[in-house]
């Protein structure tokens, strides 16, 4: 598996391109973003804070902390909605007028999806909840952007998401409700494929084409805006 790789550091704020496969935390002993934060530094006392995550089968940027005074700022950030996250997929449609009425007509145009979530006890998994008043239950919104077809491949299409909330499995859920299922993302409906060239035995490792594509947040020190952006994977649809 893939390390992470650098992609911007300043003001104690560390943003990271993380590979599909790799946790963002984990328990003690196992691979992940934060153990790698962790490990390129002997400095005693040295402090790493995780403010977000992603989903272990997804890549993209990943923001770490350096500092507590930086976990403080982005947290807040995150908490405000201030912090601007810009996702690609690849979907799965039966027909492009699925996913027109999905995500609007045309590329200047955001559709806005409101979904009541809740998370299904003891899976890993969310769902759409049935009753709005249950215990758990959150809004999910998110902004959808029609991209286009995949040349030569009907049932595919890209989108960008931006999710303005950040509930469990948010982007996956929501698309697959409105028929258009992430592909590799079988949890939720989506076809099975290898994505890449590392064939994976461990179905939390597999990849799912979900790309966090680039973050936006405010500098915790001079509070100009800031941005970092990961490059889409090599095996994704028109990167070669």
């Amino acid at each position: 598996m893939h390390e992470p790789i650098v992609l911007f550091e300043a003001s104690g704020v560390l943003a990271v391109a993380k590979p599909p496969g790799l946790a963002t935390q984990a328990p003690p002993g196992c691979a992940s973003v934060e153990s790698w934060a962790r490990s390129r530094t002997t400095a005693p006392g040295a402090y790493v804070g995780m403010p977000h995550r992603l989903d272990r089968a997804v890549s993209g940027v990943v923001l770490v902390a350096l500092s507590p005074r930086a976990a403080r700022k982005l947290s807040r950030q995150f908490e405000r909605r201030q912090v601007r996250k810009t996702y690609r997929a690849v979907v799965a449609v039966a027909a492009p007028p699925d996913i027109l009425d999905a995500c609007q007509a045309t590329r200047d145009e955001r559709a806005e999806w409101h979904d009541l979530v809740e998370k299904v006890p003891d899976e890993p998994r969310a769902r759409i909840a049935t009753d709005p008043d249950a215990a758990g239950v959150r809004e999910a919104v998110t902004l959808a952007r029609w991209l286009g077809p995949v040349p030569d491949a009907p049932d595919r299409g890209l989108v960008e998401l931006e999710p303005l909330t950040g509930r469990m499995h948010q982007l996956r859920l929501q698309a697959a409700t409105r028929g258009m299922p992430i592909v590799g993302d079988t949890l939720y409906g989506g076809p099975a494929a290898q994505l890449g060239s590392a064939v994976a035995s461990d179905p939390r490792t597999r990849p799912i084409a979900l790309h966090a594509w680039k973050i936006a947040w405010f500098d915790p020190d001079g509070g100009q805006p800031m941005e970092a952006e990961a490059p889409l994977p090599a095996w994704w649809p028109g990167t070669r």
